[in-house]
């Protein structure tokens, strides 16, 4: 018998791609001759029983960073369908530029039994020696990448010390001069720099300061972007005039990480100045961020609603004569004052007493009771719900980063690495945002592995509910907020009008409102 006929038949499909859709109408473009390389190199394997699919897989104009390419779902559903024995490409790349979605295409690859051909790159993965070659190549290109990602946070470092200015929005005060990519001293804002900080001194309020610079008619600061739009020039808020008074480019310094350096530009505000700021910041407490410390003491936080729709935050003060004090007070009046909202503060020891005698009376209902105990199951699978999609979408913010920095990595590479300034500078942007997302996905993951045990805790007190006087009392702060918040929707209050009504979760109707409670109370 023939041993060419022997030959088990190896059906090849010819899979091509561009980026671009340039040149594509062209009697003979880029795609085309991808193809007529591919078939001279399968015509070469006839005696192997090597043969071309008539169907053509080909996706011109396509980024090759994702697969969202409908040639190439094409492909995978014929190679599902068992029509397909061998994938052959002109390059690596024509695949994928990912190495995550390369490494999925080659497990189905392997799955189904199909090979897959580089005919410019000397490996088949029909054979073993072709998929060890293959997983060095993956190995290397990703260290490639880890290794420039290192060389860029490294050279960010070094221009940091070297107190250089390495990207970002201009800040109020400066302009940046991109030719030699440096801070240049505006004197119109730099004067305002200056009021602002003797602002602050003197009105020792950043609310009072805000509402000063937007009286006067100032906004933060108006720059051009790279791709020419307008950004900036917004009215000023606390949190805005918080992040200037802090900023040490102000004095001449820029930070990296933890690290402060000499910079190369001119400083706007004096030490001394600077310094009097810092202190007065330190002896109010403007600290911001995750360093704050959640106070379990305000047990009605984030359920209280004003009249004016807003929420009520929980505060404290200090009265003249030391001793301090904590109330609820309308969110638009603790940024804009009365203007905002005219609504009187409301003191914390005043509503919560008779916010919990509300909920007295309603742990006595047994219906009610278990129609809390039936959300609470409801709530955690919700809750787990959407902590899942929110982990789902910081995932595919990062593996999106990842694709744009392979790409950019792949740029550099051919162009020899000696990728622009530009390139470089936007890797180590993508770093850094991956860096930040991943710390976003660890707590999100940490809130996830902590949500039974918080549930838990809190099921442990609605099984007690119709003790609820003396279970109350036993209870740590924590689970009065747990317990509060998962009984209570909102509570709407018109302190003036004698109004207070409280809504539970999932009830068509409020319950009566409090009229006679909150007009001898509060």
């Amino acid at each position: 018998m023939n041993k060419t006929a022997e030959q088990t038949p190896v059906r090849c499909a010819i899979y091509t791609r561009k980026s671009t859709g340039e040149n594509l109408d062209m009697d003979f473009n880029t795609l085309d001759a991808q193809r007529e390389a591919c078939e001279l190199y399968i015509r070469s394997q006839e005696s192997q029983g090597w043969s071309v699919v008539e169907d053509h897989y080909d996706d011109g104009g396509f980024t090759g960073a994702n697969m969202e390419r409908p040639a190439l779902q094409r492909l995978i559903d014929d190679i599902d369908a068992g029509k397909v024995n061998c994938v052959v490409v002109y390059k690596v790349d024509r695949l994928s530029r990912s190495l995550l979605d390369f490494a999925k295409l080659i497990e189905l690859f392997d799955t189904k039994n199909v090979a897959f051909v580089s005919t410019t790159q000397q490996f088949n993965t029909s054979q073993s020696l072709g998929r060890l070659v293959l997983n060095i190549l993956l190995s290397f290109a990703q260290f490639e990448r880890e290794m420039i990602s290192e060389r860029t946070r490294d050279k960010m470092a070094a221009a940091r010390r070297k107190g250089k200015w390495i990207g970002g929005p201009p800040v109020l005060g400066y302009r940046v001069d991109r030719q030699r990519r440096c801070l240049e001293v505006v004197p119109e804002e730099a004067e305002q720099v200056r009021v602002i900080y003797k602002l602050y001194l003197r009105l020792q309020s950043m609310k009072a300061v805000a509402k000063q610079l937007n009286d006067m008619g100032w906004t933060t600061k108006k720059f051009i972007t790279k791709k020419g739009t307008e950004s900036g020039g917004k009215e000023w808020k606390t949190t805005m005039v918080h992040r200037l008074l802090r900023n040490k480019a102000y004095i001449g310094k820029v930070t990296y990480k933890d690290e402060v350096y000499e910079g190369e530009h001119e400083a706007i505000v004096d030490d001394d100045l600077f310094e009097k700021v810092q202190q007065l910041l330190a002896a109010k407490h403007c600290g911001r961020g995750e360093g704050r410390i959640r106070n379990f003491d305000n047990i009605l936080k984030g359920l209280l609603r004003c009249r004016c729709g807003g929420y009520m935050y929980a505060a404290k003060g200090r009265s003249h004569t030391g001793v301090d004090y904590r109330y609820y007070v309308c969110k638009n009046r603790f940024h804009d004052g009365k203007e905002g909202c005219d609504h009187p503060r409301i003191a914390a020891t005043e509503i919560e007493p008779i916010i919990v005698d509300r909920v007295r009376q309603i742990c006595h209902d047994e219906a009610l009771r278990a129609d809390v105990a039936a959300r609470l199951d409801k709530g955690k699978t919700v809750l787990a719900e959407e902590l899942g999609i929110e982990r789902a979408k910081v995932q595919n913010r990062i593996d999106t980063l990842n694709r744009e920095a392979r790409t950019l990595l792949q740029v550099i590479k051919e162009s020899g690495s000696k990728g622009s300034r530009t390139v470089t500078e936007r890797l180590g942007e993508l770093e850094t945002e991956i860096d930040t997302l991943r710390q976003n996905a660890g707590r999100l993951d940490e809130q996830l592995r902590g949500l039974s045990e918080s549930v838990g805790r809190v099921a442990t007190a609605i099984d007690l509910l119709d003790s609820f006087d003396d279970l109350w009392e036993a209870l740590i702060p924590e689970e009065r907020v747990d317990l509060l918040a998962l009984l209570i929707d909102r509570i709407e209050v018109d302190e003036p009008a004698g109004k207070l009504e409280l809504r539970l979760h999932d009830l068509a109707a409020p319950f009566p409102p409090l009229d006679d409670a909150i007009g001898a109370e509060v």
